[in-house]
């Protein structure tokens, strides 16, 4: 299984691997100049991978077809996300971490991130994984199994730090969604952070500045 994706290599060779998923109905371009913006100046061996999420039908979207990880069938955080999408996504997610160990970044040089919708997969798919991460980065985005953790979780990323940030005012994905994500993180013995903005469901340029130093931690 391949998976198309935005890749931005570094100006070095690449050390570490940022793998970002984007949200409901963007791409991989989207976000692709988020890595212009955290000016990581010319030493940095990061490379920065956007995968595209395949185009389908979205149930609360009246069946309109675009990029999704996973259908979302309800509003309804417990009944939202369509599980049978979620781990097909988790497949493709997965090719992409085991390319780049691969390649020669050990797993625990790369990060799993993304927003909304990718936010969601970053957390379903670090959590079941066996190869420990150097982070995970969850922006604005909710558990797939709503209230709870995931089944089949692994032990490889109990200790990996975990960053998620919120809007207060999101009204896409409620912050109380992201609490609750938060609570059963926190609950089941994983280091989650957890930071908000002023801002609704986006990325704020003070966040951007956050994000980019927790990564300079991270590597």
């Amino acid at each position: 299984m391949t998976i198309d994706a935005v890749i931005i290599e570094p100006p070095k060779s690449a050390d570490a691997a940022v793998i970002w998923l984007h949200g409901l109905g963007d791409s991989g371009e989207g976000f692709a100049p988020i890595v212009s913006a955290f000016n990581l100046g010319h030493a940095h061996g990061i490379r920065f991978i956007f995968p595209n999420a395949p185009e389908q039908p979205v149930t609360i979207n009246n069946g309109y077809i675009m990029r999704s990880w996973y259908d979302i069938k309800s509003m309804n955080l417990l009944e939202r996300a369509d599980m049978a999408g979620v781990l097909a996504s988790e497949q493709r997610i997965r090719e992409l971490i085991e390319q780049q160990i691969a390649a020669g970044i050990p797993s625990e040089r790369i990060i799993l991130a993304g927003f909304s919708q990718g936010g969601v997969m970053t957390l379903f798919t670090a959590l079941r994984l066996e190869h420990k991460l150097a982070g995970i980065l969850a922006l604005s985005c909710y558990l797939p199994t709503g209230d709870r953790l995931p089944d089949g979780l692994h032990e490889a990323n109990k200790d990996t730090p975990i960053l998620q940030m919120h809007g207060e005012q999101d009204d896409v994905v409620p912050v109380s969604a992201g609490l609750l994500a938060n609570h059963a993180l926190v609950q089941g013995g994983y280091r989650a952070g957890w930071q908000t903005y002023t801002m609704g469901h986006s990325v704020h340029p003070e966040q951007i500045v956050a994000i980019r130093n927790w990564l300079m931690t991270r590597f």
